[in-house]
């Protein structure tokens, strides 16, 4: 292994010297443009193996889940090493639909009712050929939650339910009203605060799975979803472990972030896009309850929230739903391990609202801040295809918690 222990200035003028002495010919010449492509990556690479590729920052609220992350996932000790050519956030958040592979996975659907008269979609993936846990009654479930607008067949989602398969887990995915091609049935769609129908989702697994160990895993609104319905139950839940991918925190920080210029042309009017086709697939059931109109002329997703979100679920003002939806104000309360991944790049949940002081003080849970990364990326290897980072974390918590949990029944 190479050192890295070197100062940085004397090896920029080591290069600026050899271009100077060594290269002899004009700037035309044959010489100097591979001189000046060999200076340049060399350059890049000790900057990339300086500043970028770090060991991600593990923090936790007891030595005992600390401890235990150490041994039982490695990955948490392990320097990160982002894809060498798009490591920046937005880059990596942007690219990552794009080049990573998606899984072939076939899901077996299923449509529950709901309390209200709805109906929520879940796909699932029964893993019948494992060799692990042949025993369907025994077979260790995997809850999976994605993302404000996505489902099932999201990248992220099928790698996850290809590593649950490679450990002999069943999977099974939440769809949330709407999103995944079903019917709407009542005016009434989903939001990070209300936790109803993880309520339904999760009793339903449970009741027909009794004796199977359940986890659950979220990304971004996914994940704030099931931080909010810990922090609301306490230990009044069958879930095992939880681990959560690019929350967003504190919801005001995120929109405020997502609403500067560059970030709002990159993500936020794309995603509002998104959630008003959603409204517009429905709308013979949520026009009569709401002004559709109105919802489609918002421009941000704080104006969709302000003009739909909010007002369904019965909020007196957008800023109360924020409020409510803001995971930070009940991790107190979470009684379950829950470790959660974030990269401090990451726009849609930035850094300074990393809830780092209130994870210091409930030893059940646990946050793992990559320097870099971006929302829902983590990519790494020359060509990021297959597994990331945030795979190989989901794969050794999901593997500890389900295998190793009895060490993890009193954290306090």
């Amino acid at each position: 292994m190479i050192s890295l222990d070197f100062n940085f200035n004397i090896l920029t003028r080591d290069l600026s010297h050899y271009l100077e002495n060594q290269v002899k010919v004009g700037l035309f010449g044959s010489g100097v443009g591979l001189s000046l492509v060999l200076g340049f990556s060399a350059a890049y690479t000790c900057y990339y193996l300086l500043s970028v590729a770090k060991k991600p920052q593990l923090i936790s609220g007891g030595k005992k889940f600390y401890q235990f992350l150490r041994e039982q996932c490695p990955v948490v000790t392990e320097t990160y090493y982002p894809t060498f050519w798009c490591w920046e956030s937005r880059i990596q958040t942007l690219l990552r639909p794009f080049v990573t592979a998606k899984p072939g996975v076939v899901y077996r659907n299923e449509l529950i009712k709901a309390a209200d008269g709805g109906q929520i979609s879940l796909d699932w993936f029964d893993n019948d050929e494992s060799f692990a846990h042949p025993d369907p009654a025994t077979r260790p479930t995997v809850l999976l939650l994605p993302g404000l607008t996505g489902t099932s067949r999201e990248s992220y989602i099928l790698h996850m339910v290809q590593q649950s398969r490679d450990l002999g887990y069943r999977c099974v995915v939440f769809n949330n009203r709407g999103v995944s091609g079903e019917t709407l049935l009542t005016p009434r769609t989903y939001c990070a605060a209300n936790i109803e129908d993880l309520e339904t989702v999760i009793e339903h697994i449970q009741k027909n799975y009794e004796a199977a160990p359940i986890m659950a895993a979220g990304v971004s609104m996914g994940g704030m979803m099931l931080a909010n319905y810990l922090g609301r139950k306490g230990r009044e839940t069958c879930l095992k472990g939880v681990v959560v991918f690019s929350a967003g925190w504190d919801v005001f920080e995120c929109t405020a972030s997502l609403e500067k210029p560059l970030d709002r042309f990159l993500f936020n009017s794309y995603l509002t896009s998104c959630l008003q086709a959603s409204v517009h697939r429905h709308r013979p059931v949520l026009e009569k309850c709401y002004d559709i109109d109105h919802v489609m002329k918002a421009k941000t997703i704080r104006e969709f929230d302000e003009r739909f979100t909010s007002i369904m679920f019965g909020y007196p003002t957008n800023d109360d739903y924020y409020h409510d939806a803001s995971p930070v104000h009940r991790l107190k309360s979470v009684q379950v391990p829950m470790l959660c991944l974030n990269a401090a790049d990451d726009v849609f949940s930035p850094s300074h609202a990393i809830p780092v002081e209130t994870v210091k003080q409930n030893p059940n849970l646990a946050l793992l801040i990559t320097c870099h990364g971006g929302h829902i990326g983590f990519l790494e290897g020359l060509w990021p295809r297959q597994s990331t980072y945030m795979d190989r974390v989901f794969k050794q918590f999901a593997k500890a918690v389900i295998e190793q949990g009895s060490r993890l029944t009193d954290l306090s």
